[in-house]
């Protein structure tokens, strides 16, 4: 009569350990993934990626729920969706944040080209032609864009690229309007009709 054979030890051992992890809090993963957190948020993905941190934090604390309640294999699940989670938010802020500070600083630079243009219009002799209450208007706006632009620099070097972004939204639209007023021809006097 024959022996059973055992299992071998190779077989056994993976399995004693899975059930091993299981049985206590995956305490390293969950500081990991509360790690990851952090530098997600360092990165600035509560602000530029905030679907997958808010998926990040989430996964954390139902994993902490899950470890409160004894459920380890569903609290270590939840630990590393956490962490990759967590991962993915940091790059896609990353990104999003080098975007929006490109779209802040090109906003700014056509603002500054556009204020360049109007100030030589204003310094042209040909405008005293013009009536005073465009010219007049005209330097209303372009004092006005360059006080909102003293803003959108400030918000720039602070990395407020969202703040930076709404001070320039229509400026530059306002700029191009007053150019156009100071470009368009004087209007002329009516003739006088002969008596």
């Amino acid at each position: 009569m024959q022996m059973p054979r055992r299992p071998s030890a190779f077989l056994v051992l993976p399995f004693i350990l899975i059930l091993a992890a299981c049985a206590v809090p995956p305490s390293k993963e969950m500081d990991r993934a509360q790690g990851a957190i952090e530098s997600a948020r360092a990165a600035g993905a509560d602000q530029y990626a905030t679907t997958e941190f808010t998926a990040a934090t989430d996964a954390l604390r139902k994993s902490e729920e899950a470890a409160a309640q004894r459920d380890f294999r569903l609290a270590l699940s939840l630990a590393i969706d956490s962490f990759s989670q967590a991962q993915t938010a940091a790059k896609a802020a990353v990104e999003a944040r080098a975007k929006s500070r490109g779209d802040a600083e090109r906003a700014a630079s056509q603002v500054n080209t556009l204020l360049v243009q109007a100030n030589s219009h204003l310094a042209d002799p040909a405008i005293a032609k013009l009536p005073r209450r465009t010219v007049e208007e005209v330097r209303g706006v372009i004092d006005a864009a360059q006080k909102v632009m003293q803003e959108a620099r400030a918000a720039i070097e602070a990395h407020d690229y969202a703040r930076a972004l709404s001070l320039t939204d229509g400026v530059a639209a306002r700029i191009q309007a007053a150019i156009a007023a100071l470009d368009a021809p004087p209007p002329t006097a009516p003739a006088r009709r002969r008596r």
